[in-house]
């Protein structure tokens, strides 16, 4: 009777609670359908596309899954020692996820500088109304990840009592959110168009 209890409650209560769950979905839908859209409009104007596309530097773009990836793997270490309660190595991981998430955020931010250096700003052309909507949509959630993980960061730091494994997992479930979001954006704002 116990287990099914307990198999009742991984259903209904997944790792990070069902609203991150369902926050996860709706921001996923969200962005799938502007990835849709943005593909729609790429097939009435190919060669516009294109030619933008090129002004990018899928270089930036490379290293900054990299930087995402890593920092994944980072969290889900996080969530593993946490779990154990080693608190000192979940501390280091911890700030490992976090230093990954920063590292995206300085090299989005040279990519920005260098791209309104050229002039090219939402209004430039379609594609660019779409890169700068995207991109920026995704940095947005990852300075909230940011500020979620640094929240977590410090009630574990102080060994608070409200450092719950639900927390934990929620976080990372978001923190994993903003990683796959970006896989989906870099492939096609970077290398398909």
């Amino acid at each position: 009777m116990k287990s099914e209890i307990i198999n009742y409650k991984n259903i209904y209560y997944p790792p990070g609670g069902i609203l991150m769950w369902i926050l996860i979905t709706l921001e996923l839908i969200t962005f799938g359908l502007a990835l849709i859209a943005l593909v729609a409009y790429s097939k009435e104007n190919p060669e516009l596309f294109h030619e933008s596309r090129l002004l990018l530097n899928p270089s930036y773009g490379a290293i900054n899954t990299l930087f995402l990836l890593v920092s994944g793997f980072f969290m889900a270490t996080t969530v593993h020692f946490f779990k154990q309660q080693k608190f000192n190595k979940t501390l280091f991981y911890l700030r490992l996820t976090m230093l990954g998430g920063l590292l995206f955020l300085v090299v989005k931010s040279i990519e920005y500088y260098e791209k309104l250096n050229m002039g090219i700003g939402l209004d430039y052309n379609t594609f660019f109304s779409f890169y700068w909507l995207l991109t920026g949509f995704h940095v947005i959630h990852v300075l909230v990840g940011l500020i979620i993980l640094c929240f977590l960061y410090f009630s574990l730091k102080k060994r608070d009592a409200t450092a719950k494994l639900d927390d934990m997992e929620a976080g990372a479930a978001f923190w994993h959110m903003c990683d796959l979001i970006w896989l989906l954006l870099f492939p096609i704002i970077y290398l398909i168009l």
